[in-house]
């Protein structure tokens, strides 16, 4: 550039003369520094929204399930995590539905900090046998009122306790996002979609901005709490994988599905399904929901992890559902709440 045609600077500024702005956009406050991504992706404890954890030992087996905590009056509400998540899937929703009822949630056979002598026998009857082994474990033969709340796989487990009756204080049940035509229907997929996520992660942080950034989960919030659980550190690699070898329970993927819509229907207690998308009912729900058998709520602008992506709306939701019902502690009518008439979505 020639420098001829430059104005020349003044070398001395006095000091009852400050320099004036280059231009008006000097004047404009800085932008707050952006977060780095190993900021943004750390890790939550679960004990920002559960009160405790515990482990629960089934007797005469070597099984140990563990469960997360929080709230001390009200009804249950106990939760079950779909395939390849953990309890603390429903850990940020936790943090509003324990001002009004207990919470419960549970990580499954082969999932989270449970330990058993077979991880991978993800069965119907032997989950369902788990789930019934820890709620007898927590409360005896005298249950307060629970209920039952299950995303994808676990909401299928959810279901088949129902179906069995023998919870002898089953309130209400929530299934969220698993409707047994479209799951059928996907299983042949599944592979594929286990084999085509990433694989392995250098730190926890690259996880849980992994999940982000796939569309997996859609709260970064939530999926600071749980994705630590999803993953454990394989020191023969030198990273972190899955917690969870979903491909090797491919038997029992169809025992989940088969059959759930009947089983639903046919559950004795106060019903609510979450979807996340419009068209996923089957014909023998949409023959239930036009004949008032259960209630439905589309959830808008979430993908298949409601209970994650959008926390204070599914714990709305949950607390609604409670409250339209009369749920009490013990499965009683709570004293000054008038029943809600009932309002498809």
């Amino acid at each position: 550039m020639d420098s001829s045609h430059m104005t020349s600077l003044p070398e001395d500024i006095t000091d009852d003369q400050p320099p004036q702005p280059a231009s008006v956009f000097a004047s404009v406050p800085q932008r707050p520094p952006t977060k780095s991504s190993s900021e943004k992706y750390i890790p939550l404890d679960w004990s920002v929204y559960f009160d405790k954890e515990d482990d629960v030992a089934i007797p005469d087996s070597n099984d140990v399930f563990h469960v997360y905590m929080a709230g001390t009056e009200g009804p249950v509400v106990f939760c079950l995590h779909g395939g390849g998540y953990s309890g603390l899937s429903f850990a940020v929703s936790t943090g509003i539905i324990k001002e009004k009822a207990r919470v419960v949630a549970m990580d499954l056979r082969g999932h989270g900090k449970s330990v058993t002598d077979n991880d991978v026998d993800l069965s119907v009857e032997t989950m369902c046998n788990d789930v019934l082994a820890v709620i007898k474990e927590l409360y005896g033969d005298s249950p307060p009122a629970i209920i039952l709340v299950g995303h994808s796989m676990g909401g299928s487990i959810a279901v088949h306790v129902a179906a069995r009756r023998s919870l002898s204080n089953l309130a209400g049940l929530i299934v969220v996002d698993v409707v047994e035509g479209t799951a059928m229907a996907s299983l042949i997929h599944m592979q594929k979609i286990l084999s085509n996520r990433m694989q392995h992660f250098s730190s926890i942080e690259k996880a849980i901005e992994w999940s982000v950034r796939a569309g997996t989960l859609r709260n970064v919030d939530s999926a600071r709490v749980s994705v630590p659980a999803t993953i454990k550190y394989d020191d023969s690699r030198k990273c972190y994988v899955y917690r969870t070898e979903l491909e090797k329970t491919e038997q029992y993927w169809k025992g989940w599905y088969e059959g759930l819509s009947d089983k639903f229907l046919s559950s004795p207690v106060p019903k609510l399904l979450l979807l996340a998308g419009t068209d996923r009912l089957d014909k023998s729900l949409t023959i239930g929901q036009m004949q008032g058998k259960f209630q439905m709520m589309i959830v808008r602008h979430t993908g298949h992890a409601i209970q994650e992506d959008v926390p204070d709306e599914f714990a709305t939701l949950v607390i609604n559902f409670i409250s339209r019902n009369q749920i009490g502690p013990n499965g009683v009518v709570i004293p000054g709440l008038r029943k809600a008439a009932f309002s498809k979505p």
